[in-house]
């Protein structure tokens, strides 16, 4: 359902502001690292752990991502805007389960010889919307990964992963539509909670 973007994400809390203050192909080259050498150091999360995949969501990759615009734009404006702040908060957690447990597949994928490199940046450090393409090298063909990132309070986000040619959130807003259309954003949750459910039992 979806390829790894994970590697590009990651950083600690405690080195936020001064990835805020960086040029965005800096700031994504410095998350791939933190990521990368995270992941070759816990043998955990490289086996799946979720616990452990949950705790590196909550505490390095979260304050660098834009995860409301995200599942805002994977639902839909329209439905998002409609929808009760009880719903919205429900859909951001269901959806974050959803890409965690992908994250989980993706992780087994970080061998000891991974190494992310930047394409030539053509954006601008003063943009407020730019694109940063990477491409992650391993022992297999290498898979290029691309950022969108917004510039904010806060300093940089990121919003959208490009894998391989194809973007997270209009892959899943292609995904939500046909169910949104039939049983709206509860039809969503519904569909979102027993995906998520299968996900857990088939891991147990």
């Amino acid at each position: 359902m979806f390829k790894p973007f994970i590697a590009t994400l990651v950083t600690s809390v405690s080195m936020v502001g001064a990835f805020a203050q960086q040029a965005p192909d800096a700031f994504v080259k410095d998350l791939a690292n933190d990521v990368v050498d995270a992941v070759k150091a816990d043998k955990a999360i490289q086996a799946g752990d979720i616990s452990k995949i949950n705790a590196l969501v909550d505490t390095r990759v979260m304050p660098h991502v834009n995860f409301e615009r995200m599942t805002s734009r994977a639902v839909g404006e329209q439905r998002w805007n409609s929808a009760s702040a009880d719903q919205k908060a429900k859909l951001q957690a269901e959806f974050k389960t959803l890409l965690v447990r992908s994250y989980a597949g993706a992780l087994r994928e970080v061998k000891p010889a991974t190494t992310v490199a930047l394409k030539p940046f053509r954006g601008a450090a003063t943009d407020k919307e730019v694109e940063v393409q990477t491409e992650v090298r391993g022992a297999g063909q290498p898979v290029a990964l691309n950022y969108r990132l917004e510039n904010g309070n806060g300093g940089w986000k990121i919003y959208d992963v490009n894998v391989a040619g194809f973007w997270l959130v209009p892959n899943y807003t292609k995904q939500f539509a046909p169910i949104l259309q039939q049983g709206g954003v509860d039809g969503l949750l519904g569909k979102l909670g027993e995906l998520n459910k299968s996900a857990a039992g088939a891991k147990s």
